[in-house]
């Protein structure tokens, strides 16, 4: 299966989404809390993932 960049970027904010709505449901820690804390560090960490992700994907391509 073939990923381009909006397609793969739909599946990070996808998995950032189910993890929040699991944090949500299970009432682990306040809503405000899961909001205001964690979801953005959930952003911010799955971003820097994504990076290093295509930035290694770019590496393994270029290598014979």
């Amino acid at each position: 299966m073939d990923f381009d960049l909006p397609r793969a970027a739909g599946l990070v904010v996808l998995l950032i989404a189910v993890g929040t709505a699991g944090l949500v449901g299970g009432n682990m820690m306040p809503l405000q809390t899961t909001l205001m804390m964690v979801v953005p560090s959930m952003l911010v960490f799955g971003g820097i993932v994504f990076f290093v992700g295509v930035k290694h994907g770019e590496f393994r391509a270029t290598k014979a």
